[in-house]
Order: C-alpha cells, then sequence, then structure tokens
C-alpha cells in the first residue's frame, strides 16, 4: 500500500476525502488483493483508537456509506458509476466484522422527533399455503418439515422427488410473504426465488416432467435463478405475470410486479430470456430492463445499473438518484408503514445512498435529512410526514 493510498483512506475514513481521492481509493480496490489490503489496514488502524461496539455496527455502517454523498466536490455522472458501490460495499464489509469506527454521541438521536411505536426492521417470515388451503407460518421461530419441503425459518426447500407423472398429480402452494418481510424458496427443480416485501408466488409443488415449468409471481418482486434446462430434461423455464410472460433457458433476473404500480420491471442479470406482452414480444440480454406499462400496453428496453435493481436480495438498500416518492414505497414495504409529504414538491427530490436494510428506520431518515433535500420529518406510530 503506497502512502497516497493510505491518506486517501484516512481523509475517507475522516470525512475529508476529496473527488481525486476518492477515484484514486476506487480504482485501487477494484483488485481483489488491494480489498483485503485494505480491510486490514482499517482493522488495525481504528481497532487501536476505538474500541469495538457491536450495538451500534450497523449505524456506524451507515454513517459510513452515507458519507460519501455529502462531497459537495464529487459529481455524480449520468451512467451506472461502479466506484461508488466498491467503496461502500468494501468498507460496509470491514465494519460489519465488529469494528467501530465512531463514537457513540454522534448518533444521538434528534430529540424533536416524536415516535410514539417503535417501527421495527423487516425480518424472514412468510404464509405457506397448500393445495388444499390449509396455512402454515414461516419465519425464524418457525422451523417445519414434511415429506414434500422443509423451512429452516428463512428458507423454504422443496425436495427433489419424482416428477409429476400427469397434470392430476400437480399441486399449487403459494408463499406469501407480507409487508416487513422476506422469504427464499427453492423449487423442486432447484431454481431459488428470492421474495421481496409484499410479494406472492404460485408453484407447483413438482413439475411435470417433460413439460415447461412454469410459476406466476402473483403481485410483488423475486429474484429469480433458474435451474438450466439441461438439468431438467430440457424443459424450459416460464414466470406469469397479470398479461406478461418470461421465458428463460437457465438464468438470472428480477421480476417487480407490485399492485400498486401501473408498471412492472424485468430486469436480466445473466443468460436469456424471452419477454411476451399481449402484442408485444422481447429479447432481453444481460445489463437490460424491460418495462411495460398496463394502462398504455407500451414497452420500453434500457440499459440498467444491475446492483441498483437486485441489491435488495443481499440485504441492501441501492438509491441512485431515485425521487423520493418511489424511495418511500421501497421503505414503506420494508418497515410496514406509511409516508405522506407535507409538500407535494419533496416527491420529486432526488437520494443517491447505499443503505443497508438492517437497520431502524429513523437513521434511514436522518441519512436523506442530512442530504438536505428535506428539513424534517415526524414519526407517529406506523405513520411518517416527511416535511
Amino acid at each position: 500500500m503506497t502512502k497516497n493510498i493510505e491518506e486517501a483512506i484516512v481523509k475517507y475514513m475522516t470525512g475529508t476525502a476529496t473527488a481525486k481521492d476518492l477515484t484514486m481509493l476506487s480504482n485501487w480496490i477494484k483488485k481483489q488483493s488491494n480489498k483485503e489490503e485494505l480491510e486490514a489496514f482499517i482493522k488495525d488502524y481504528y481497532a487501536i483508537e476505538y474500541s469495538i461496539n457491536d450495538s451500534h455496527t450497523d449505524l456506524a455502517v451507515n454513517k459510513l456509506l452515507s458519507s460519501i454523498k455529502k462531497r459537495k466536490e464529487l459529481t455524480i455522472p449520468k451512467k451506472p458509476n461502479y466506484s461508488f458501490k466498491y467503496v461502500a460495499a468494501i468498507i460496509a464489509a470491514v465494519i460489519l466484522t465488529g469494528v467501530y469506527l465512531f463514537r457513540e454521541n454522534i448518533f444521538q438521536q434528534d430529540l424533536s422527533q416524536e415516535i410514539t411505536k417503535e417501527i421495527k426492521v423487516g425480518t424472514d417470515k412468510a404464509i405457506l399455503t397448500l393445495a388444499n388451503g390449509a396455512e402454515i407460518q414461516l419465519g425464524a421461530q418457525e422451523k417445519y418439515e414434511e415429506d414434500e419441503f422443509s423451512s429452516n425459518g428463512s428458507i423454504l426447500e422443496y425436495f427433489k422427488n419424482d416428477d409429476a407423472k400427469n397434470s392430476e398429480d400437480i399441486e399449487y402452494h403459494y408463499l406469501t410473504v407480507p409487508r416487513g418481510g422476506k422469504f427464499t424458496i427453492v423449487l423442486s427443480d432447484g431454481t431459488q426465488v428470492w421474495l421481496n416485501s409484499d410479494s406472492k408466488l404460485k408453484y407447483p409443488s413438482k413439475f411435470k416432467k417433460g413439460d415447461s415449468r412454469k410459476v406466476e409471481l402473483v403481485y410483488g418482486e423475486a429474484y429469480f435463478d433458474v435451474s438450466p434446462a439441461n438439468k431438467n430434461k430440457g424443459a424450459d423455464f416460464s414466470v406469469l405475470n397479470k398479461e406478461q410472460e418470461v421465458k428463460v433457458l437457465g438464468t438470472e433476473f428480477n421480476l417487480k410486479a407490485y399492485k400498486d404500480e401501473i408498471n412492472t420491471f424485468t430486469t436480466l442479470v445473466e443468460g436469456k430470456i424471452s419477454l411476451k406482452y399481449q402484442d408485444h414480444k422481447k429479447i432481453l440480454s444481460p445489463g437490460q430492463q424491460a418495462l411495460y406499462n398496463f394502462e398504455e400496453n407500451s414497452i420500453l428496453t434500457k440499459t440498467i445499473d444491475i446492483y441498483n435493481e437486485t441489491s435488495w436480495k443481499d440485504g441492501i438498500f441501492s438509491f441512485d438518484n431515485k425521487p423520493l416518492s418511489d424511495i418511500m414505497k421501497v421503505l414503506s414495504r420494508w418497515y410496514d408503514v406509511e409516508f405522506s409529504f407535507s409538500n407535494q414538491e419533496l416527491k420529486e427530490e432526488q437520494f443517491i445512498g447505499i443503505l443497508s436494510k438492517n437497520q431502524d428506520i429513523e437513521n434511514i431518515l436522518e441519512q436523506i435529512k442530512n442530504s438536505g433535500i428535506i428539513n424534517n420529518y415526524k414519526i407517529k406510530n406506523n405513520e411518517i410526514t416527511i416535511e
């Protein structure tokens, strides 16, 4: 590690880094060996000066992640800027090992906030509905096992039993993730699906041999890591949602189709998918997103930043010039709260930040407030007003 790199790291950690420092540091940590050296450096440098305090680790993480956006010298380009994510992700990983970088008094809450009811962070929870209508509560404290499947509290896994011989043998199950929840499911063919808050998936408990594998995202958001066709006797895989169908041959993609939105967003991470929307048909390449508007029956394809669209499944909020109206929808589902704006113009204000989902909502709101785009916020029970 050169002296210049060492100084850039110290400046970054103390909030005095310039745009030049950040650019140099972000380019340097693209190399894996440098990432490891950075981690060791930070542990050694700060473990001596500051005491470790696990109870404040998440606060430290998010205080640090938000600091980049406060650099007035740094101009965010319109094209995807991966250096921001690299810096934030590596620093976050280091802190999560237990290095406490900030003194407790910098995290004092704004006493003007009115908090009358604790708003909890989302957790692993879901409801499994069987073919006979029976409902099974799944969650961290609810481990469950039957002949066809088991749940460890965060993942529902279907065993790779024999394929269904005919259509009569197929039973459809539903996995519903409420607001304030998340859950992962492994289907009987090996396909893994991450379900976001306020989402519902319909699927067969086992697939019919030789037939196309079909599931339905009834509503919500899901990330699919599809088991390849060559591991399933050549059977392709399709995801249905309202008037659209996503057909794949073994790939990873994200599908967002919430009940309260007129658009669906299909983002391809790896492989190749074919989308059918009524009279429309599109082929997506990795890094592309298809936006379908049901009201206008129109489709738009564009190149996007994959990280921003898929980081939710890894416990990260990634907002890149997102309007507050969209951000509050995301936070509303995860924390199961309702937002309102004292000034409707605030909805169009844009925010940049990479934030851990595993923190109190007050911390998120404080970072948005510190960015200068809002003056304040008020919390009363499960209702939050942005001012």
